[in-house]
């Protein structure tokens, strides 16, 4: 829960960071306990409840949010839980986590180091102020609502095809619960992602 006090009162590089440096982290000790243990039922049901537990937190805390950066921290709660979604999927799994990270990566690159800097300078603060980006820089609306919507799972954007994949991999190994509840959160996300641009 420090997340969104981190990202509101730090610096943008150190936003940047800290916003995947954590998920590498989690990703690297969980490949890690995949690839040398075999792990079985136990396991696979903590990351289940792991994954489920991220995605609605993260999902229903950033609908309660007013400023720009903490909307941003959330969903990034939110993603562990889509990291995870990968994970509890076993080894057979491996080309969906790869293609959300990579989607995830790029997408968080220009949120964090082009999108938010830029809206620092214009003084944009709360999430009502950006109904004025529009007219004051309509480059940065447009390109700060293109990468929100990818990060929300709209269709024909990249964030769609990772989400899509992980949901369909989260069904291939018979987690016929968690794909639903991320399904669910996806479109929460929306909606709050919908309030940023």
């Amino acid at each position: 829960m420090w997340a969104p006090d981190i990202y509101e009162g730090s610096p943008t590089p150190v936003t940047a960071f800290l916003s995947i440096a954590p998920k590498i982290s989690i990703s690297a000790n969980m490949s890690r306990v995949s690839i040398v243990a075999s792990y079985g039922g136990t396991l696979q049901q903590i990351f289940f409840f792991c994954s489920i537990a991220s995605m609605i937190l993260g999902a229903l805390a950033a609908m309660a949010q007013t400023k720009v950066k903490r909307p941003l921290a959330h969903s990034s709660i939110g993603h562990v839980g889509y990291i995870r979604t990968g994970f509890s999927c076993g080894n057979h799994r491996r080309n969906s986590i790869t293609t959300n990270w990579y989607i995830y990566l790029c997408i968080n690159d220009d949120r964090c180091i082009r999108i938010v800097p830029a809206l620092r300078q214009t003084r944009v603060k709360y999430i009502a102020d950006l109904g004025a980006l529009a007219k004051t820089n309509p480059i940065s609306a447009m390109t700060f609502s293109i990468t929100m919507f990818s990060y929300a799972g709209i269709p024909p954007l990249a964030g769609f095809c990772s989400k899509f994949y992980l949901f369909f991999a989260a069904l291939g190994c018979g987690a016929y619960f968690l794909a639903p509840v991320g399904v669910v959160t996806s479109v929460i996300g929306r909606w709050a992602a919908g309030r940023l641009p």
